[in-house]
């Protein structure tokens, strides 16, 4: 008989429970009879009360079931796209006054190449070729397994040394600080001599020649003449240093010599100058290879140079040969350059001298033959009067 007071009891607790109503009471409700009381209170409000699942679901079953399925949000402007008509945006004043640029088949930063340019060796390859065409002064020194701090120090004394030169060169006018564009490095003997026989015998005409039409002619739609590719390697459109056509060159060329095989062999390093100077290469032979010409600074005037380090380095230095405007020069070659008094212009004073010279000789040479013709002429004239004077005064 106390079981259905029970149940109301509970019902009862769990209404007000629910509702809030309840107390800070401890009441002591069994679990079945208080899910039973929720029960029928939700069924008195609004339906059934869903416990949760304890079996789980699979998602197949909650995807089939319509209930469940949600359908996909539609914005409004996609529902209508099908409807709008479609709209040719009007061209560029740009277009209308000229013509468009004609589109090449590969762009100019990287045309296709006889080997892959990812490779560090077409890199050097390209790398050495610039330094080739761009230095106008190169000199060649063997190395002999030279440290990191014996390279330091002999790159440190010898930008001093020509950072004087220069300061000497500015006071005297001349602004060009041909030292600062120095360049001293190691370089991979077989790619350095791969690089110099394109140098020498690949000459591609790097500038595109005029197009008869103007290239923005608004009667053509494309106007600039392009040469027609066939996206192929050896297209002779292509002319840059790693080519097809670089490369056959220099094998074709391989028996041909051009004045540095002697020397390209071993561990070799290059000091490159911008351009021709007398006074810096002074400077830089007189620390890298001094002798009696170019005699080394003295310990009181740079104590740095007489370091271990630097003199270590030095002595495994050993000067080859230099190349001067692409004329290749030998060791007294290289000091010939080197020991010109007043540089480049002192050089164009003795030519002008010389030629100054030549003309005085050339101009006495012909005054003389002419003057002795005068003089012989004059000598025959004064004969003539004289017998003449004598013939008179005889008949007289």
């Amino acid at each position: 008989m106390k079981r259905p007071f029970m149940l109301v009891q509970a019902r009862d607790t769990a209404c007000d429970i629910a509702n809030g109503t309840e107390g800070l009471e401890t009441t002591f409700i069994s679990t079945s009879i208080f899910y039973r009381a929720i029960n029928t209170r939700n069924q008195r409000m609004q339906g059934p009360f869903m416990m949760p699942p304890r079996i789980r679901v699979p998602t197949k079953q909650l995807l089939s079931n319509p209930a469940t399925r949600t359908t996909g949000y539609i914005c409004w402007q996609c529902r209508h796209a099908s409807l709008a008509t479609a709209t040719t945006p009007a061209p560029p004043i740009e277009q209308t006054v000229s013509a468009a640029q004609p589109i090449a088949r590969y762009p100019r930063t990287q045309p296709p190449s006889h080997k892959s340019p990812e490779f560090r060796k077409s890199q050097l390859h390209r790398q050495y070729q610039s330094l080739l065409r761009s230095s106008p002064l190169i000199v060649i020194f063997q190395h002999n397994n030279l440290k990191a701090t014996e390279w330091m120090g002999i790159r440190r004394e010898l930008t001093n040394a020509l950072k004087k030169v220069d300061d000497e060169l500015a006071k005297a006018g001349n602004e060009a600080y041909v030292g600062s564009g120095m360049k001293m490095q190691v370089v991979q003997t077989g790619i350095f001599a791969a690089a110099l026989r394109v140098v020498e015998f690949w000459n591609p005409n790097f500038e595109s020649p005029t197009p008869p039409v103007h290239p923005i002619d608004p009667q053509v739609a494309s106007s600039e003449s392009i040469a027609e590719t066939k996206g192929e390697k050896d297209d002779s459109m292509f002319m840059h240093g790693l080519s097809e056509q670089a490369w056959t060159v220099a094998k074709k060329n391989k028996k041909l010599k051009h004045g540095l095989e002697p020397v390209l062999s071993g561990p070799l390093a290059v000091l490159t100058f911008p351009s021709v100077s007398p006074q810096h290469l002074k400077a830089a032979l007189s620390i890298l290879s001094p002798g009696p010409d170019f005699p080394a600074p003295r310990r009181r005037v740079n104590p740095g140079y007489h370091e271990p380090a630097v003199q270590a380095g030095l002595n495994k230095l050993m000067l080859l040969a230099a190349r001067v405007d692409g004329k290749v020069f030998d060791m007294e070659g290289a000091r010939w350059v080197g020991g010109i008094e007043g540089g480049i212009g002192g050089l164009r004073g003795q030519l002008v001298a010389m030629l100054q010279g030549i003309g005085a000789g050339i101009t006495n040479t012909l005054e003389a033959a002419s003057r002795s013709l005068y003089v012989t002429v004059e000598r025959r004239r004064s004969m003539l009067e004289e017998e003449e004077k004598g013939k008179e005064g005889g008949s007289q």
